[in-house]
């Protein structure tokens, strides 16, 4: 396919995908083009927002949307490692009498993963999913098992209650491309809501609009698309200024204790790239690069106690890094 058919097609997936999820979901249309980037990126995403805001419901229909296997695991303390990867059982061979192990796949052997208040689980529950986020298979009794393609996961967590949560360590949140914040609607998103039928009865009847073949075209081709060198050079320079030990700016050295890893930089560049596509655009833009900077880089920023004491936030920071940043770099 030729670019113009590719971007001509991707607008009129883009307005199809709208109206479908718009039966349902009222008011996301900033969410679900981030979750299309994700999507278009094979990237996992972490989605923070309290319960009710139809977290599920959204990531189930684009599943359906796109003919990929969904499955929804709820995290809770007493999660085992086994109940997401799947483990061995002993069955008998009724013809022969023998006894054998055969491994029963567990629900992360889907092409969508919901993770439900994933900080509700243990480390070492939270390990195993891990392993699958990265290496995009899991290893049981000695043996690997591959995940097929596209394999994404999106967690979910609840702002509101901490007790008995464990929180997710920077390794795993570095694994996250995207961290999206979920508000509640505004007053007249609301009222269309009110009016609907309860989330928890809905049953999303939604076509299949297009097959995973062409899907995992589209991912590959974003994967291919070029960045100009300026931009590159921006978002690497963002990236080092949220450092304390490679920054010059101050506000970075008083309240950053730790800043985004290398793996922000490529992250960030393949964000843009998905997301220019997905608006039908071929060539990614500063504009698009700044806009992406706070969904891909603030979950990676650990903030000092002088920080929160003082109310500086990590959006705060990241405001700071790229006035800077664009002053120095016209």
């Amino acid at each position: 396919m030729k670019d113009k058919e590719i971007t001509e097609k991707l607008k009129e997936l883009r307005e199809i995908i709208y109206k479908e999820l718009e039966r349902y979901i009222v008011g996301y249309r900033e969410i679900i083009d981030l979750l299309m980037t994700a999507i278009i990126s094979e990237g996992h995403t972490l989605i923070i927002g309290v319960p009710g805001l139809a977290k599920t419901l959204l990531i189930k229909s684009i599943a359906k949307l796109f003919s990929l296997n969904f499955n929804r695991i709820q995290f809770t303390p007493d999660l085992m490692p086994i109940d997401i990867t799947g483990s061995d059982i002993l069955e008998e061979d009724i013809a022969t009498g023998k006894k054998r192990f055969r491994f029963v796949k567990g629900p992360i052997f889907a092409n969508i993963i919901l993770a439900d208040e994933i900080n509700r689980a243990s480390p070492k529950t939270q390990s195993a999913l891990l392993e699958a986020m990265q290496e995009k298979k899991i290893t049981f009794g000695g043996k690997e098992y591959r995940l097929e393609r596209p394999f994404i996961v999106f967690a979910t967590q609840n702002p509101i209650e901490q007790q008995g949560t464990y929180p997710l360590p920077e390794a795993q949140l570095d694994r996250f491309m995207l961290s999206i914040e979920l508000d509640y609607p505004s007053y007249e998103d609301e009222l269309i809501i009110a009016r609907k039928q309860p989330i928890e009865d809905l049953e999303p009847d939604l076509p299949s609009i297009i097959k995973r073949e062409e899907l995992n075209f589209i991912q590959t081709y974003a994967k291919q698309l070029p960045v100009a060198e300026h931009i590159l050079k921006f978002a690497v320079k963002i990236i080092r200024e949220t450092r304390p030990k490679t920054t010059s700016l101050s506000i970075v050295k008083e309240f950053v204790l730790w800043g985004a890893s290398p793996r922000a930089s490529q992250h960030l560049i393949q964000a843009v790239k998905s997301f220019s596509l997905w608006k039908g655009e071929m060539t990614p833009s500063i504009e698009d690069l700044i806009y992406l900077i706070p969904y891909t880089i603030s979950h990676r920023i650990v903030l000092n106690f002088k920080a929160e004491a003082e109310n500086v936030t990590k959006i705060d920071i990241l405001n700071e890094i790229i006035k800077e940043t664009k002053i120095v770099l016209k």
